[in-house]
């Protein structure tokens, strides 16, 4: 029977904000100091005179405020010695923004940070990252950075900002006034002892506040095994993975670090017959439900009794008693059956911030034996360590005039605090108020004195995200703006002279050089420090016992919900999270996994609940007195389940960001002193209207092609070419009038492995950043002309209430028969003698024939000029302040930046090819396999893309062309594409 598919039911900087009268001069500054520092010389050198006659035009252009491009010249009369003009710099760092951990490389060019990069000597992520990882390095060239310290709204000075505080900190402090420091998980040994000393200097508190909490989870482990903590998770190590709404491949926990276990355990291209089997049970659909060998749609009412009743089942297996029986809306016997088969090997994980429902998985791991197996609590993970009822307590403390004074870091609650309100009010009765940000937001307008931060690329810091796992972070570039960075601020007004890298390095020697091997320790630290990581090999002292009574009471209390009742989940996506990145350009446009939406959230429904209510895709409602938001119905979501995404709805962003959207972060609320994302009974008011949501891929069908091919593991091992058996028979009627194309070097190829690739989405940003994809603002999308070289289509399978979901990424397939070719007028798309499918951009005139002969439909055009390339005036489009000087500086220059009326596509990073084969010859050797990587490959998290030469017989490339599970994309039509697809495979069996 045919399967159906379906797709979807500045300094730096000329100022474009507007004008003030203290508007900064800029480059004309500069050149009149030239001019006067002339003046005032009664002699003139020829160094003098080559200086000033250097800038002669564009002084007469900016002197008089022509509208002339800029030309900035940095002219190195002494060269310095790690400086090669035209040659990166990499520089070992960490980016945590509270929900992702990565360490990272940062390739820097000319002094400017570029491109940000997995770093491969952690053993944790083995230099997978995620898309806000790669979309970090712009956030750097951020229009709405803070630039200088301001005192009561206005502009100031460190010196006159010091003074103030000190001085108000020393009168709170006489009078034994207390001083809190409100923060975000600190995962930083150093920041987290500097912080320490302050308040011990000016006597106080350091609260967390996590917008993602996981205080449940602490507090059962706290009942559990006396200690609140996170452990360690090992899903390579699970064979069976059972998940309540746990979105582990998006935003739970440690994504990038899971992500990469989860897929190895299900590679099958190194001859493995076996791989592990993952149960999703959730109401919205995710990422990581959308994965599930099996997802079950499970209403959040039901959560809780479901888990109590499979807690219940595993008692039965183990021939434990004293437990009731317990109903469950699912039928978990046959879970319950899976799991205990495979004990030791078994893990169950849980979303949900509620507490009893926490400690019944603790109750089941422990009876699965996964403690010392797939759990490990030696090793403890030292993120989300908010404890929700402090930060209550703190609202509440706040408004009864009981808090003297508040240091606000990297925070931003007057947005995101549930009960934002009071948080306002409370605030405003705090005598001293200081915000440390990085970005305008909306807290910082609401204190005394803004003390801007570094953004993470200018600064010193250092990590441990779990215990024994450390790494640094130095800056990439020198501050941008007058800006400091936090920890260096706390210093200051401690009256500590001393920076913070010298802190850092002081706690490094005290603390952790005795656990490495070196015999000094400026070899430990420089060793440290340019590798990025260090990994102690620690783990924790403390020998934890379960205590299985407090689980027990917990499922003696499950009950039921109503699942009649509507229900909203709330939820981060991959893209701008909890909205710290909304006003990233790259992740608003960044597609939705699972919906395919970009620029805005909305109100995901079921298919059967809008055909109850009469509701079509787009019309208007409001749920929970959000707002307005429209409707997208969304296949696989449960009945009475409705699911919005936060992060939207900023006030007080830059260009991209204010105003996107709608702010959900009211619709969290408090039960047992955590935040649960859940709201059990909602109301969705019609509210009559529509509003169009911008969709990258709403194209329904595979048209009856085999453009997705997947079997099941048991039909797998019984026959690899399983799912794939249509090839066979495509080769055998395959004629061509084409010359068959010789390539005696190299012939580059890529392939996919369709059981890695989770649509994570990391590799659509890491080309955007690379290759300067342009950002076209949602009026474009809607009209289908986004740019992005690499898409992820996404296919439903089944019963549109309930289907199976399967993605392909797609990019340039690089036809060795390539139908684009042959028709171009003008000779600018051609093949090169390497398999390369190459487009000659100030060649190409935009007639398009190329886009309508590509079957594959991966070609761009750009309509307009979106980077600020073309000379000519009326061309440019900029929706998103990516125009601007600062923001071009993250522009790559080994990329040509297009003009309007040019296609562009993927290029298979043909400046990275030419590079490292540069590199080979200046070592005098072969090109090894390997030394390629294009951005998407280096990017991905789960090692779905494999990028080398096909010529090399010995090659991984060549592997997975050889794999029987390998096919092409359309290869009936003989167009001989170099991207090869391993059919994805399923676990099904039971």
């Amino acid at each position: 029977m045919e399967q159906k598919y379906f797709r979807s039911l500045e300094e730096l900087k000329l100022d474009v904000r507007p004008e003030t009268d203290n508007k900064p001069l800029g480059d004309r500054q500069f050149i009149f100091e030239m001019q006067q520092e002339l003046k005032k010389s009664t002699t003139a050198s020829r160094r003098d005179f080559l200086k000033v006659f250097g800038f002669t035009v564009a002084s007469a252009a900016i002197a008089s405020s022509c509208e002339q491009p800029v030309r900035k010249a940095i002219p190195l009369l002494i060269q310095p010695d790690e400086i090669v003009p035209g040659k990166a710099s990499y520089y070992a760092s960490t980016f945590f923004d509270g929900i992702d951990y990565c360490p990272v490389v940062v390739k820097v060019r000319d002094g400017r940070p570029i491109k940000i990069e997995g770093n491969k000597a952690s053993s944790l992520t083995q230099g997978g990252t995620n898309a806000r990882t790669q979309a970090a390095v712009l956030g750097l060239y951020d229009n709405s950075r803070y630039r200088q310290p301001q005192a009561g709204g206005t502009a100031s000075s460190w010196e006159e900002v010091d003074q103030t505080i000190i001085s108000q900190l020393n009168a709170i402090k006489a009078k034994g006034g207390k001083v809190v420091v409100l923060s975000g998980t600190i995962i930083s040994p150093s920041t987290n002892a500097v912080i320490n000393d302050f308040l011990t200097q000016y006597p106080g508190e350091h609260i967390t506040y996590d917008v993602l909490s996981a205080s449940a989870m602490r507090h059962a482990n706290k009942l559990s095994f006396g200690k609140a903590f996170l452990p360690a998770y090992h899903f390579d190590k699970a064979d069976v993975i059972v998940s309540f709404d746990a979105d582990f491949l998006g935003s739970w926990l440690t994504p990038v670090e899971f992500t990469r276990q989860y897929s190895k355990n299900r590679k099958l291209t190194s001859g493995e017959k076996e791989m592990s089997r993952h149960i999703h049970l959730e109401g919205a659909m995710s990422v990581t439900g959308s994965n599930a060998d099996k997802r079950i749609q499970l209403h959040p009412a039901q959560e809780k009794q479901t888990v109590a009743a499979l807690y219940y089942e595993l008692q039965k297996l183990a021939g434990e008693s004293g437990t009731k029986q317990i109903e469950s809306p699912v039928d978990v016997k046959a879970i319950a059956k899976e799991l205990y088969n495979k004990k030791g090997k078994a893990l169950v994980v849980a979303g949900t911030n509620d507490a009893e429902t926490q400690l019944m998985i603790n109750g089941i791991n422990q009876v699965l034996q996964s403690y010392g197996n797939t759990i490990d609590t030696s090793v403890q993970l030292n993120i989300r360590q908010a404890d929700d009822e402090k930060v209550q307590q703190l609202v509440a403390d706040m408004n009864a005039g009981k808090i003297d004074a508040v240091f606000l870091y990297d925070v931003n609650p007057a947005y995101d605090y549930p009960e934002k309100d009071k948080f306002v009010s409370g605030l405003a009765k705090v005598g001293l108020k200081v915000a440390m940000p990085v970005v305008e937001e909306e807290t910082a307008p609401l204190a005394d004195f803004i003390c801007p931060d570094h953004h993470f690329l200018e600064s010193w810091n250092d990590a441990e995200i779990k215990t024994g796992y450390y790494s640094l972070a130095q800056p990439a570039i020198r501050p941008i703006f007058n800006t400091r960075q936090a920890q260096q601020s706390f210093l200051v007004w401690m009256g500590i002279n001393l920076d913070f890298r010298s802190y850092i390095k002081q706690y490094w020697e005290s603390n952790l050089f005795a656990q490495g091997d070196n015999l000094t320790f400026t070899g430990f630290w420089n060793s440290k420090l340019h590798d990025g990581i260090f990994e102690s090999g620690q783990k924790e002292t403390e020998v934890l016992s379960f205590d299985s009574n407090a689980a027990l009471q917990a499922q003696q209390n499950a009950k039921s919900g109503n699942a009649d009742q509507l229900a909203l989940v709330v939820y981060a996506n991959v893209a701008v999270g909890t909205g710290k990145h909304a006003n990233n350009p790259w992740l608003q446009e960044l597609p939705d996994p699972v919906s395919k939406a970009c620029w805005d959230n909305y109100v995901s429904v079921s298919p059967k609940l809008a055909s109850e209510l009469g509701l079509k895709e787009f019309d208007t409602v409001n749920v929970g007195n959000i707002g307005e938001l429209p409707i997208l119905i969304q296949p696989g979501q449960e009945y009475k389940t409705l699911s919005v995404a936060l992060g939207y709805g900023r006030e007080k962003a830059g260009v991209p960001a204010t105003g996107v959207g709608k702010n959900a972060f009211s619709q969290i609320s408090f039960a047992n002193g955590h935040m649960q994302y859940v709201r059990p009974d909602v109301n969705l008011e019609k509210l009559g209207g529509t509003y169009e949501v911008a969709r990258t891929q709403t194209h329904h069908s595979m048209e009856g092609r085999a453009i997705v091919r997947e079997t099941t593991l048991e039909e797998y091992k019984q026959n690899p070419i399983s799912g794939n058996e249509i090839r066979e028979e495509i080769k055998k009627h395959l004629k061509t009038l084409y010359p068959k194309h010789q390539y005696d070097g190299f012939h580059w190829g890529m392939a996919v492995d369709l059981n890695s690739c989770t649509g994570c989405n990391a590799c659509v940003v890491a080309c955007s950043a690379e290759n300067n994809v342009p950002v076209v603002g949602k009026e474009q999308v809607l009209m289908a002309r986004e740019m992005h070289w690499i898409r992820i289509d996404r296919y439903y399978k089944g019963d549109e209430h309930d289907p199976t979901v399967v993605r392909q990424p797609v990019t340039c397939q690089h036809c060795d028969n390539a139908p684009c070719e042959n028709v171009c007028p003008v000779a600018a798309t051609t093949h090169s003698n390497e398999g390369l499918n190459q487009m000659a951009y100030n060649r190409c005139i935009g007639t398009r024939y190329c886009n309508n002969n590509c079957p594959y439909k991966v070609r761009r055009f750009n309509f307009y000029d979106y980077n600020g390339s073309d000379a000519l005036k009326g061309n440019e489009m900029d929706p998103a302040e990516m125009t601007t000087d600062l923001r071009r500086l993250v522009l790559n220059p080994d990329v040509t930046i297009r003009a309007k009326g040019v296609i562009e596509k993927c290029s298979f990073c043909v400046q990275r090819i030419q590079e490292k084969k540069l590199e080979a010859k200046t070592e005098n050797r072969q090109l090894r396999d390997g030394d390629v990587v294009p951005a998407c490959a280096q990017a991905c998290p789960s090692e779905a893309i494999v990028f080398g030469n096909l010529n090399d017989k010995d090659s991984k490339i060549a592997k997975y062309y050889k794999d029987e599970r390998n096919y092409h994309l359309l290869e009936e039509l003989h167009t001989l594409p170099s991207v090869g697809y391993l059919t994805k495979v399923k676990n099904t069996t039971v």
